[in-house]
C-alpha cells in the first residue's frame, strides 16, 4: 500500500492502562522515548497496539522516515478521574530531509541521505543549517560562497552544527528526538556600497537582508532571522561586530560589508 504523498497511513493505539496518573506519566514517558526513537520491541503493556505499532515503526526505520512527538496526555487530563487513567499520544511520521538524514545516520538512527534527488540538490548551493530544541539554539553552521553541490553542502553542514558548533557539546541521541532543524539556502553576497553609518543603516532591510561584515580578517554573519530578536539596525550591527570578534568601536566605514537573502525550510513545514 506505500504509495507517494497522496498516502497516509493512521494507526491508532492507546499507551498504558489503568495505573495511577503519575505511575501513568513515568512509564508513558519511557514509552514515548522508545516510540521517538524507532523502537520495534514495544510491549503490549507499554501500548495495547505493539504489534502494528512495532510493524509500523519497522517500517518507518527501514525507509529512513523522522518521527516527531505532537502531543502527549493520559484520561486524567481529559476526563478528570486519576486513580486509573489511560495513556494517550500523537506522533507524526515523515520523510527525512537531508539534513536531518545526515544527522540522523551519525547517530546510527537512519540511513544516508539522497544528496541527487531532487536534481537541484546537485547544483552548486551555500546553506546553512539551524538547529534548535525547544526554540533554543542548539547549533547552526553554515557556507556563504558555493563550492560544491547543495546536497553534500546542507548535508556536511548539518553534521557540522549537530557535532562541531564549538559553542555547544556534540548532540547526544537523547536529544535527537526533540531537535528542530532549518535550512536556509542563501543567494549569491553582493557588496553594500555606503557613505557612511546612517547611509549603510538605512539601506539595510529587516527580516530581508543577511549581512557579512569584515575587517581585518575578522568576519562574521547573521542569517535575516535574526532580524527577529534583534529589530533595531544599529544594534543588529552592534551585536554582529561582537560576533565578528571586532571591538564595539570599529567604525562601520572601516568594514567591508556585503548583503544576502535566503530560502528557507522548517522541519515543522513537513511534520505538521
Amino acid at each position: 500500500l506505500w504509495g507517494g504523498r497522496e498516502t497516509v497511513f493512521v494507526l491508532s493505539t492507546d499507551l498504558s492502562h489503568y495505573h495511577s496518573y503519575q505511575e501513568a506519566k513515568r512509564i508513558d514517558g519511557a514509552t514515548l522515548a522508545r516510540i521517538a526513537s524507532l523502537a520495534t520491541d514495544l510491549n503490549h503493556e507499554q501500548a495495547c497496539g505493539a504489534t502494528p505499532l512495532n510493524g509500523l515503526l519497522r517500517v518507518a526505520r527501514d525507509k529512513g522516515l523522522s518521527i516527531r512527538l505532537r502531543a502527549a496526555c493520559n484520561s486524567g487530563d481529559t476526563a478528570g478521574d486519576r486513580a486509573r487513567v489511560v495513556g494517550y499520544s500523537s506522533f507524526a511520521l515523515y520523510q527525512a530531509g537531508v539534513a536531518r538524514g545526515a544527522i540522523g545516520r551519525q547517530l546510527g538512527q537512519a540511513p544516508a541521505p539522497r544528496l541527487d534527488d531532487p536534481a537541484w540538490l546537485t547544483q552548486p548551493g551555500a546553506s546553512f543549517v539551524t538547529l534548535t530544541i525547544d526554540g533554543e539554539l542548539r547549533g547552526c553552521i553554515g557556507s556563504l560562497q558555493a563550492q560544491r553541490p547543495l546536497g553534500k553542502d546542507v548535508a556536511a553542514n548539518a553534521e557540522n552544527a549537530a557535532f562541531r558548533d564549538p559553542r555547544f557539546a556534540p548532540l547526544t541521541l537523547q536529544e535527537w528526538p526533540r531537535v528542530a532543524a532549518e535550512v536556509s539556502l542563501l543567494s549569491t553576497p553582493e557588496r553594500a556600497e555606503f557613505g557612511d553609518e546612517i547611509d549603510l543603516l538605512g539601506r539595510l532591510r529587516p527580516g530581508v537582508d543577511g549581512v557579512i561584515l569584515e575587517h581585518r580578517g575578522r568576519r562574521g554573519t547573521f542569517l535575516p532571522q535574526v532580524w527577529d530578536s534583534l529589530p533595531d539596525a544599529r544594534r543588529f550591527m552592534q551585536e554582529l561586530k561582537r560576533k565578528a570578534g571586532l571591538a564595539a568601536g570599529t567604525p562601520l566605514v572601516q568594514c567591508s560589508v556585503w548583503r544576502y537573502q535566503v530560502v528557507k525550510w522548517r522541519e515543522a513545514d513537513f511534520a505538521d
